[in-house]
């Protein structure tokens, strides 16, 4: 016999050995008394469950694993790629998708392309192609996005909802409320939701961002862009936690990672006026025309102010004007504000020009420039049918020279003859910024800001006060205009 043959058969007869062992073990267990049984002279009778008992050796029987019920996880998902299937002379993808307010998902099919038949009529089997094609049917479907998902699945909360909440909250809170929301309506419509409004507002930072960005710097300037992405910050940090009042998705905006461009002062348009051209503006016009270059040179208000005022807001002998209220931007109606708290002023003129805009407001009652129907003007369309025709004649017309470059000629005129700065501030409604501004109260010093107003002047030729008496003569075309300028 080989050593192989009884090395085996020792094996063999050690193992018999160990089972033998094994049984006889087994068999004296279940002989003796378990704890949880009461031995009687008949036959054994179960008092309690059988449970776990470390010290005696005793171990419960395995059950098997139960998954936890939790809330739904995206990342706990493979992905989907569709199953293909015959029906009828048609591939069919089918597929599951989640469905708002309900657990279970839904079964989803979609037709991908015409059966092809083999020689012996009988379907083939789907081909890469239309493999393909049904894995981006189902891409396209949303069934593997998690953006959906957070949105359907978990109700999470989208960049455009939110939008939404920021504009009401604007409106009606206590603290600065901004009453003119329309600049910033129309930069979400236009611009922001576009890109990210259907994205969940936890998603929205820097990377996501960064697209937007890209596509308002080929169109829009540098300051735009900087605000317009401000409104984002800022439509991010309003959804804030109930119990704390702190934002539920903290940001830490970076710059240099949405790649923002940088504001140049230099090059922003901020096209003003010069002397000469405010002459010839004032010159060549007459009646409510005239007087609307008038008030706009003399005093720096903004259209919408100058627009919405009336003869009982001419104080002082016609040489103090109260702003007090402005037209709406979108709509022909005076509303009770003005742009910003500063806005709500006096602002004082010179004697020349006290004199004819008195001429002008004599014998008229409400709003000084309105249409047939009694309603306060619309800046744009004024500025269609009055201003730019001039300006373009005078071939000084270029993108952004508005009504707002009168305010920009005021400005510079008044620092140009060393006004004082608080005066200065005052008349134009810009916000106190330094302390020593904080402190300064001219809505109370009169006859400084009328001693002021005196020395410092307007600058232009104001017309004669028989002029401005003269009633207000029909629109011209621009050929006639261009001719007399000219001329």
């Amino acid at each position: 016999m080989s050593s192989k043959r009884k090395k085996f058969d020792t094996l063999a007869a050690e193992s018999q050995n160990v089972c033998l062992h094994t049984t006889s073990l087994l068999e004296y267990s279940a002989s003796l008394p378990s704890p949880g049984l009461s031995i009687t002279s008949s036959s054994p009778t179960v008092s309690e469950p059988l449970r776990a008992d470390v010290e005696h050796g005793i171990l419960p029987d395995a059950q098997p694993k139960r998954r936890r019920k939790g809330q739904k996880c995206m990342s706990r998902r493979s992905g989907q790629n569709g199953t293909v299937v015959i029906a009828g002379k048609w591939y069919r993808v089918r597929w599951r998708m989640d469905v708002e307010s309900q657990e279970k998902r839904i079964n989803m099919n979609e037709k991908v392309a015409p059966v092809v038949f083999d020689k012996s009529g009988n379907p083939k089997p789907p081909s890469i192609d239309v493999l393909r094609k049904a894995r981006e049917i189902v891409e396209k479907s949303g069934a593997n996005s998690e953006d959906r998902f957070n949105r359907v699945v978990l109700g999470e909360t989208t960049f455009r909802d939110q939008a939404k909440t920021y504009l009401r909250w604007v409106q009606t809170r206590d603290r600065e409320p901004i009453k003119d929301t329309s600049s910033i309506e129309a930069a979400l419509n236009k611009w922001i939701l576009p890109e990210i409004g259907d994205v969940p507002l936890g998603n929205v930072h820097n990377i996501t961002v960064k697209p937007l960005v890209d596509k308002m710097k080929r169109s829009l300037s540098a300051r735009t862009v900087n605000k317009y992405v401000e409104y984002v910050e800022q439509i991010v940090a309003s959804l804030k936690d109930g119990r704390t009042g702190e934002p539920i998705h903290p940001r830490k905006w970076d710059t240099s990672v949405m790649d923002l461009p940088v504001v140049n002062p230099k090059r922003q348009r901020r096209p003003a006026l010069r002397l000469d051209a405010i002459n010839t503006l004032v010159l060549n016009s007459e009646g409510n025309e005239q007087a609307l270059y008038v008030l706009l040179a003399a005093t720096g208000m903004r259209i919408s102010e100058v627009l919405a005022l009336e003869a009982k807001h001419f104080v002082n002998d016609g040489r103090t004007i109260q702003v007090c209220q402005q037209v709406d931007r979108d709509r022909p109606r005076i509303v009770p504000y003005v742009k910003t708290d500063a806005g709500f002023r006096e602002v004082d003129l010179c004697t020349v020009v006290g004199e004819y805009l008195r001429a002008f407001t004599s014998g008229k009652d409400g709003l000084l420039f309105q249409t047939r129907n009694g309603t306060p003007y619309l800046h744009n369309n004024l500025e269609q049918r009055w201003l730019t025709p001039r300006l373009q004649a005078m071939q000084i017309d270029e993108k952004g020279m508005g009504f707002h470059a009168f305010r920009r000629f005021r400005k510079t005129w008044l620092r140009g003859e060393r006004c004082q700065e608080d005066i200065n501030n005052f008349w134009m409604g810009h916000q106190p910024e330094t302390m020593s501004e904080l402190y300064s109260r001219m809505e109370f010093e009169l006859d400084r800001r009328l001693e002021e107003a005196e020395k410092i002047g307007v600058g232009f030729t104001v017309p004669s006060v028989e002029i401005a008496s003269i009633a207000p003569s029909a629109p011209r075309n621009s050929q006639e205009l261009e001719l007399e300028l000219v001329g």
